[in-house]
């Protein structure tokens, strides 16, 4: 494959994103073509990403955490590169094609191995491990089997709770380029976030439960402490007429959430067309409230929010 461009019409690169590109590429010499980029949220990884495509101008593999991520590759690649609509492949549970530049997600093909020896029947010259800190999975690992000559990972954060962070450079390769997301908030590439946290008193009837229950049980009753509630409120009358993401793990607690602010919920159940619809209109100001589970946490593009809400706020 010799035609993928990035487009200058529609954006330029930064100095960072250039430069990790560069770093991992390397002159295409034996040093390059592995290793991990670490980038804030926000900061264009994607771009990154596109960049090293051009760079090496070979087939590509990009693989990512949800179809909602495989829709918004497919966005970007053909709005910021020379690629065509017919060059770029969908392969998941809607659509199974594979062209020269295929997107794909982890559990897709970490699922099933006739998955993977289907793709593996295509020999890349790149694949793109979007999320990269997601890999050492047990279902996401066994991507890592699949044949390249060359693999970029993408990821804001290196840290996982499992303490298995150190098995990324093992199966993709250094890290070669990471930039704090203090430096690029005072160069203003990105948007300056102001971060609070606010500790809610336990209510009073969940005290007694809390005082004997498990490490474990005392999380989840924390988290779904009732007093929050008032305060949830507050914060929404005091942010009104912005876009706000209220985010939380449980989801029926999310789901109560929902029907009382009578606003949206996406969960891991939210079928991907309507992920996408409800994503769009919130882009658009048609509801100015969102209630998403940890779904969200994973290569979701809402440029357009600008408050977040984590409903795991602790009792103290």
């Amino acid at each position: 494959m010799r035609d993928i461009a990035l487009s200058g019409q529609t954006f330029a690169l930064r100095p960072y994103q250039s430069e990790a590109a560069d770093l991992f590429h390397a002159n295409g010499t034996a040093r390059g073509g592995h290793g991990v980029i670490v980038l804030p949220c926000g900061a264009g990884k994607t771009i990154v990403g596109m960049s090293a495509m051009a760079k090496l101008q070979t087939e590509t593999l990009i693989l990512t955490t949800a179809i909602t991520a495989v829709r918004q590759w497919i966005a970007e690649l053909t709005d910021k590169t020379s690629l065509t609509a017919d060059q770029i492949g969908e392969y998941s549970g809607d659509k199974k094609e594979i062209k020269p530049v295929t997107i794909s997600t982890y559990q897709i093909l970490g699922a099933s191995e006739r998955h993977r020896e289907l793709i593996n029947s295509r020999e890349w010259g790149l694949i793109i491990y979007d999320e990269v800190h997601t890999l050492p999975a047990p279902v996401f690992r066994m991507t890592a089997e699949l044949q390249s000559k060359r693999r970029l990972g993408l990821t804001a954060t290196l840290i996982r709770e499992d303490g298995l962070q150190s098995d990324v450079f093992t199966l993709i390769g250094p890290k070669r380029y990471e930039v704090p997301w203090k430096v690029l908030e005072k160069s203003g590439y990105i948007a300056k976030a102001e971060c609070f946290e606010v500790r809610v008193p336990l209510a009073e009837s969940a005290r007694m439960d809390y005082a004997v229950s498990d490490k474990r049980r005392k999380f989840r009753i924390a988290a779904e402490n009732t007093n929050k509630l008032q305060f949830l409120q507050q914060l929404l009358k005091e942010h009104s007429g912005r876009h706000i993401l209220v985010i939380g793990l449980y989801i029926s607690q999310l789901a109560f959430i929902a029907e009382m602010l009578n606003a949206p919920i996406i969960t891991g159940k939210t079928k991907s067309g309507r992920r996408d619809e409800l994503y769009q209109r919130f882009r658009d100001g048609e509801f100015p409230v969102i209630i998403v589970s940890k779904v969200a946490n994973y290569a979701i593009d809402l440029p357009d929010a600008n408050v977040a809400m984590s409903y795991r706020i602790v009792a103290n």
